[in-house]
């Protein structure tokens, strides 16, 4: 047997090896079994490259907690040397003993340590900005195989998508973190400063892209993915050859240019999707030659958000993915949660160096 993917394969080493040593071991019991997790194959875009490591045999058994022992030490014992002409214990990153990749956990713990908010509750509006789109995806992205009791259904259901006022919330962000940087674009170039302009727009163009998969209702995946899953949007995909050439540009009035052009595609998307949304994206920067993002457009956004428990998070500085890029901080629920806890000291802070109204780029 030749799985194309990794989802198919985990499939067939879940129906042909591990569901009937599960039914043989233990009937009755409720579990759940998917590809779940870490792993390109998780979000489908797997290829050859990705097999030369952490890629093989691999899918989550979702278990009562008060048995998760027990089913793993009955798999360590009963799982065959191989399945499909490849090893069931093979070393990973981060563990290089040779091991079965089976991960057996309850489906609360699994959900909850990926997150970073405890599942077993109903969430905050503040909730909601801890979790990672990539974390997410690693509950709601790759296939279930059975869920005999529907309790990982359920969660994947609750995680489809952001309560509405929260996803007014973070789309603001958005908006708002562009147009404080926007008019740099050509101010760095405007005093010959290239690299500086280079570096501005593409922290822009990361910014757009992500501004995209919220207007699509999509959860981001980690950077190595966020391009080609940003081409497969219905919608927001067409930006993309501006954004491209906005990072192409050998001069700054391109960049500039190329950038507006892709806002502007972001901005009918928005409208589309049933957002606020202004005549256009962009404006002039005062009476300089450089672009700011319409100063309507981010209060419209945020007006668009009536529960009070949104409408008090504190503006600019949505989802901690939003406002944090440290890897060792978004691949870890617990310090996302602790991030996320400081968001309204850290934003206190920012607006006391800054001396200004949220959304509008300082002088200079």
């Amino acid at each position: 047997m030749t799985a194309a993917n990794g989802a198919d394969l985990a499939r067939a080493y879940w129906e042909r090896v591990v569901g009937p040593l599960l039914h043989r071991g233990f009937p009755g019991l409720p579990h759940a079994a998917g590809r779940l997790g870490t792993g390109s194959d998780v979000l489908g875009l797997d290829d050859a490259t990705s097999r030369d490591h952490d890629w093989g045999l691999r899918l989550t058994l979702l278990v009562p907690a008060d048995r998760v022992a027990e089913v793993g030490e009955f798999l360590a014992a009963e799982l065959p040397g191989g399945f499909a002409g490849l090893p069931t214990r093979f070393p990973a990153t981060g563990d290089p003993r040779p091991s079965y990749r089976v991960e057996v956990a309850d489906p609360d713990a699994f959900a909850t340590a990926r997150l970073g908010v405890d599942v077993t509750r109903p969430w905050t509006a503040a909730d909601w900005l801890v979790p990672t789109g990539q974390a997410v995806l690693e509950l709601t992205a790759g296939p279930l195989f059975t869920d005999t009791d529907g309790r990982t259904a359920r969660l994947r259901e609750r995680l489809t998508w952001y309560p509405r006022d929260v996803w007014h919330h973070v789309v603001a962000c958005d908006w708002q973190r562009i147009d404080q940087e926007l008019p740099f674009v050509g101010r760095t170039g405007q005093v010959g400063d290239d690299l500086g302009s280079r570096v501005v727009t593409a922290r822009l163009v990361r910014a757009a892209v992500h501004l995209g998969f919220l207007l699509e209702q999509r959860w981001v995946p980690y950077p190595k993915w966020e391009g080609t899953a940003f081409a497969a949007l219905p919608r927001a995909s067409a930006a993309a050859p501006a954004l491209t050439a906005a990072l192409a540009a050998g001069a700054w009035p391109q960049r500039q240019a190329a950038l507006c052009e892709a806002l502007e595609h972001l901005l009918r998307v928005q409208r589309t999707a049933g957002l606020p949304a202004t005549p256009t994206a962009t404006t002039p920067f005062h009476d300089r030659p450089f672009r700011c993002v319409a100063p309507a457009l981010v209060p419209a956004v945020l007006a668009g958000a009536q529960d009070p428990a949104v409408r008090a998070l504190p503006p600019g500085a949505g989802a901690v993915e939003q406002w944090v890029d440290a890897v060792d901080v978004l691949v870890d629920g617990r310090r996302r949660a602790a991030v996320g806890a400081a968001v309204g000291a850290a934003v206190t802070g920012a607006a006391g160096r800054v001396d200004q109204a949220p959304g509008v780029a300082p002088g200079g």
